[in-house]
């Protein structure tokens, strides 16, 4: 399994695996059909001659050779066999691939066999299965007898691998009878593992790298992660159909909102374990130094979402989902088989666990932001060394936390960077950076836990919206630190449900008066409020009567009341009593505000859920520092499980922050993809 030096341009490419997926997808639609699946389960011929076939697609040659597909591809070929419900013995291949790829003899010979399509074959962990009960055996030099359970395809099996007592050496049984005995297992009702009892059965040995079947075994579990995930994919895409279909009450039962609600969060969950999967393949085939610990994530967060996912669908199909000629139940049990082999989620969580808490100084690993990413966010460290260290730091750290926010020197310096326009066009003084390069310049912002600065949404607003006088105006004060914004939307009856809000701007002359009120406000010690106010109390739909207002602070007529937070910050409630503001205050159409406030907020959105995650990110190092020093709480079991949740759902956040940035820089970002983002 030797992957040194590997070229990645020598890898298959994107294009390469969307043609493999399509390939295999129409390949078994034609030969594992939907209407014959499960009859086609429990015949092994029926099994034999698909893995024929699959033979000449070239898929049992995967993970032989880079060039031949890496675990990237061996995840797509286990996607489409989950999709399909078809228990090809497709993971011991892969497996047995990348174990003995390049050796001479006997594993030659079993290679040629696989790769032809002339031999079948599971790899048993034995000894290393965190199950205890999943090998009973009795090893000679050269015999092998007792009991393997749980073994994938077993029924169709011409040959077993078979990790040796030592944990570095797997051993090779022909499936011959006399001396080895198939008893198909049931799991959850249907077919697919098997028990394989041995009797003195002749092996050939072959002697590993220290650590490679340890690293096969995680290996497996994301290839079985894989299989779930285009088994629940495939459910979940059911299941939008059946509810755009299914009539209840008049109407299909995905106008309610349960239903509506249940679906988005599933599709959420999918995406999560799609970007971790693809993360940790990735990772895995170019030889990334923490490929373990982006499997490991994968797995833990998968193995729990899918089957979460996998019960929502079923409970949305109701009655239909229960009959075995509809495909739901067949998925439903591949998930569940698949996401508790080999120790499952909670094996992975302890993997996460010992990685963060058992080696002194470990941190979440960092990413690879490319090389403008990569240069950038040391060129910010190297600037926050001299700008934002020493005692200036520690006097700010000093204060309370409510004052601990903004620090107006802080934004000054870091005005004549440039950095507060990062991602503006050149035209408005920005300095039109990647989205990687602002992830960057989040990422050390946070870790270096820096004031707050600029006014993303609202700069957004003016560069869309504002006249040129507006941005001529407003646009500079932010860019060089002079200026913050807070953000006026929520009202005492008018929080979530913005439409409904109630603070009035009236046309007097050639001035807007503002009255009412808004509550939960944070930046209200800005310069400026960019306020939300109805100018047509009759509008419907109610949103449509709504303008964009930006109000100096410092205005007769606006009271600022300040609470303390539970956590020690403030936000406040302020009142607005006849605020008179001149008639360019207005930004964009009058009426129109609502797309000026929603437009504003889709452009920033996958940035923000960015900023989110890695604030959590960095908090998270903390408590794992301080976890480290502390050996009794360090070393409890439920803290540890703790742990490994927390870091593999932050692992799903840093995939989705790092998938619309990926997405904005080509230039398509759904805007499905920021929500889901900032809503993780």
């Amino acid at each position: 399994m030797k992957r040194d030096g590997i070229d990645p341009g020598a890898l298959p490419g994107a294009e390469e695996r969307t043609m493999l997926r399509d390939s295999l997808r129409g390949f078994l639609q034609t030969h594992w059909p939907v209407a014959t699946a499960v009859e086609r389960a429990e015949q092994p011929e029926a099994q034999a001659a698909l893995w024929l076939g699959l033979a000449g697609q070239g898929v049992t040659s995967l993970g032989s050779e880079p060039f031949e597909g890496g675990l990237r591809e061996i995840t797509l070929a286990m996607e489409a066999l989950g999709r399909a419900a078809c228990p090809a013995p497709l993971l011991g291949a892969a497996l047995a691939n990348l174990a003995l790829a390049g050796q001479a003899g006997a594993a030659a010979s079993l290679l040629a066999g696989l790769h032809e399509g002339n031999r079948r074959l599971s790899l048993a962990f034995a000894s290393l299965d965190p199950d205890a009960d999943a090998a009973t055996l009795q090893w000679t030099a050269d015999r092998i007898s007792g009991t393997l359970r749980f073994v994938d395809a077993a029924s169709t099996l011409t040959d077993l691998l078979v990790v040796m007592p030592d944990g570095v050496s797997m051993a090779w049984v022909a499936l011959n009878a006399p001396v080895a005995e198939i008893v198909a297992t049931r799991a959850m009702g249907g077919p697919g593992l098997g028990e394989v009892t041995l009797q003195g059965a002749p092996f050939q040995a072959w002697q590993l790298e220290a650590g490679t079947l340890v690293d096969l075994r995680l290996i497996a579990r994301v290839a079985l992660l894989a299989r779930a995930h285009g088994a629940a994919r495939r459910a979940f895409e059911l299941a939008v159909d059946y509810a755009k279909e299914r009539q209840q009450f008049g109407q299909p039962i995905g106008r309610f909102q349960a239903i509506q609600h249940k679906l988005a969060n599933n599709f959420i969950a999918l995406e999560g374990v799609r970007l971790t999967l693809e993360h940790a393949a990735e990772s895995f085939d170019l030889d990334t130094a923490q490929w373990r610990y982006f499997a490991s994530a994968a797995v833990a967060f998968g193995a729990t979402a899918l089957r979460g996912v996998a019960l929502e669908t079923q409970h949305a199909f109701g009655a239909i989902g229960y009959a075995e000629e509809h495909e739901a139940p067949r998925h439903f049990k591949r998930v569940h088989l698949d996401t508790l082999a080999l120790g499952g989620a909670a094996q992975a969580r302890r993997e996460l666990a010992a990685h963060l808490l058992d080696d002194a100084g470990a941190t979440l690993p960092e990413y690879d932001l490319g090389a403008g990413g990569n240069a950038f966010r040391a060129e910010v460290r190297g600037w926050l060394q001299t700008h934002w260290s020493g005692e200036r730091k520690a006097a700010f750290d000093r204060l309370p936390f409510h004052d601990r926010e903004f620090d107006p020197s802080f934004a000054l310096d870091l005005g004549r960077t440039g950095w507060i326009g990062l991602g503006w066009p050149r035209g408005f003084g920005g300095q039109a950076r990647t989205p990687l390069e602002q992830l960057a310049f989040l990422e050390v912002m946070e870790r270096a836990e820096a004031p707050r600065i600029g006014a993303a949404v609202q700069a957004n607003a003016l560069m869309m919206f504002g006249t040129p006088a507006q941005q001529a105006r407003y646009l500079p004060e932010i860019l060089r630190g002079e200026a913050m914004h807070g953000m006026g939307y929520s009202e005492p009856n008018a929080g979530s449900d913005l439409a409904a809000l109630r603070t009035s701007a009236t046309r007097e002359g050639d001035e807007w008066v503002i009255t009412g009120q808004k509550i939960w406000t944070t930046t209200y010690w800005g310069k400026y409020m960019f306020l939300a106010a109805r100018t047509d109390r009759d509008a419907q739909p109610q949103h449509a009567g709504i303008s964009m207002f930006i109000v100096p602070m410092d205005a007769p007529g606006i009271t600022v009341k300040p609470s303390t937070t539970m956590y020690d910050g403030r936000f406040a409630n302020i009142f607005y009593d006849g605020v008179r503001l001149p008639a360019d205050a207005l930004l964009g159409p009058l009426n129109g505000g609502w797309k000026v406030l929603t437009d504003a907020l889709a452009n920033e959105r996958g940035v923000v859920g960015g900023g989110i995650v890695l604030k959590v990110a960095h908090a998270f190092d903390l408590l794992c520092a301080d976890l480290r020093a502390d050996a009794a709480r360090r070393a409890d079991p439920l803290v540890r499980d703790r742990i490994g949740t927390l870091a593999a759902d932050i692992e799903v956040g840093r995939q989705l922050m790092i998938h619309c940035a990926e997405l904005a820089t080509s230039g398509t970002t759904p805007p499905e993809m920021g929500a889901i983002s900032k809503v993780f």
